[in-house]
């Protein structure tokens, strides 16, 4: 049953990273690079510090970057554990598949780093915005898939390596987003408590 499961992932793998054509090789290969996200990032950032006060954002920012290092250890764990070579690594593969991006990565790829670390992003910040921007985390979703896809496309992932890369960034996106919720209202009740202190002496 494992081996069949493997096989499906290979051979949806196959179609899907053989169905792109040089014309849009530079689109994805800007796509899935992470530094090409930066002004993206900072913009989701400053609206986020526009909807909180600035120990609240302060504190968001603390949550996001206990995140992604949660989200890169528990991937890191997850590659070393079950040793998965990325397809582009295999003798076998490499003459059916298209390999977009100059070089491999690195050696195992179960599961998908930038899979979980985009989806955590999209689901916490996604949240974090909900009141202002109702349907954004819906677009950050939708922005999350296609950086699934674009490892896919690349020659990096297979779709098992991504899918479940998703899911992983899915509940840390969920689970900070409720610890950073909890932590600043918490300091915002105990800020209430001191004025109400300063307010009675």
């Amino acid at each position: 049953m494992f081996e069949q499961i493997l096989q499906l992932d290979t051979d949806v793998f196959i179609y899907l990273n053989s169905m792109g054509t040089p014309k849009w090789d530079s689109f994805w290969m800007a796509y899935t690079s992470k530094f090409n996200w930066i002004p993206f990032y900072a913009l989701l950032l400053y609206l986020i510090f526009k909807q909180l006060h600035l120990k609240g954002f302060l504190i968001t920012i603390v949550a996001v970057a206990l995140m992604i290092l949660v989200t890169d250890q528990v991937t890191n764990l997850f590659k070393n554990g079950f040793h998965r070579l990325r397809p582009c690594h295999l003798a076998e593969l490499i003459d059916s598949m298209r390999l977009v991006k100059s070089g491999c990565g690195g050696k195992y790829g179960f599961f998908s780093g930038h899979a979980s670390n985009t989806m955590a992003a999209a689901i916490f910040i996604g949240l974090t915005l909900k009141k202002r921007f109702k349907y954004l985390i819906y677009i950050l979703i939708f922005w999350a898939i296609l950086m699934g896809y674009s490892r896919i496309y690349i020659g990096v992932h297979y779709p098992l390596d991504v899918l479940l890369g998703m899911l992983f960034g899915m509940l840390t996106g969920i689970l900070f987003y409720k610890l950073n919720l909890y932590m600043i209202n918490k300091f915002q009740t105990k800020r209430k408590n001191q004025d109400l202190g300063n307010d009675l002496k």
